[in-house]
């Protein structure tokens, strides 16, 4: 539950993925890139925090993954693949997406209200011990940034409503040779069997 920074990094994103040379450690992109200014935040442990945040997101993608951001997926696969690499890194996330918003997809309520976010988070404290100890302010602050990485990854729109995910074929395919439950994170697709 570290992401009370930022939104999605799309930009800040592929630049570092472009830093990563395959086989290194993530640390050392981190370093690559922070001394190469990939975000512009104004301090340098904001920049470090965001940077780090990145890199964790874009280690849940696998290379496959990682090359179709680079070389072939077009704005909103970019984004597909950042909103996929966040509900990888979060579990909380992952949950959001399948327990809430296919959920409310399913069921055509398509407002995302924010307190769906509490009923969600109260709901996991009761099993997650380590979520208890979590401020309110820290809390708050996971609402809105969550509510920002769907705005900006087109899973909600600018007045929370859930919009229906555009994948193209070939990253539903990526997702579904990789993990096809995975799908469930956008709302709209339907699940696909693995292809082999």
């Amino acid at each position: 539950m570290s992401f009370t920074l930022g939104g999605l990094f799309l930009n800040e994103s592929l630049t570092v993925a472009r830093l990563h040379a395959d086989g290194e450690a993530w640390e050392q992109t981190v370093v690559r890139a922070l001394d190469q200014g990939a975000t512009a935040l104004p301090k340098i442990a904001s920049n470090r925090r965001a940077l780090r945040e990145i890199s964790n997101r874009l280690e849940c993608l696998t290379d496959q993954e990682r090359h179709f951001l680079l070389e072939e997926a077009d704005r909103l696969d970019r984004q597909a693949l950042l909103w996929l690499g966040v509900c990888r890194a979060y579990r909380f996330v992952s949950e959001f997406a399948v327990e809430v918003i296919r959920e409310r997809y399913l069921s055509y309520q398509f407002e995302l209200p924010p307190e769906s976010f509490d009923i969600l988070f109260d709901m996991k404290a009761e099993w997650h011990e380590n979520l208890n100890g979590i401020s309110a302010s820290t809390r708050t602050r996971l609402r809105q940034v969550l509510f920002r990485i769907m705005r900006e990854s087109g899973i909600i729109s600018d007045d929370r409503r859930i919009q229906t995910a555009i994948l193209s074929p070939q990253l539903k395919a990526l997702i579904a040779d990789n993990k096809p439950g995975e799908l469930a994170y956008f709302p709209g697709i339907p699940l696909m069997e693995r292809n082999h």
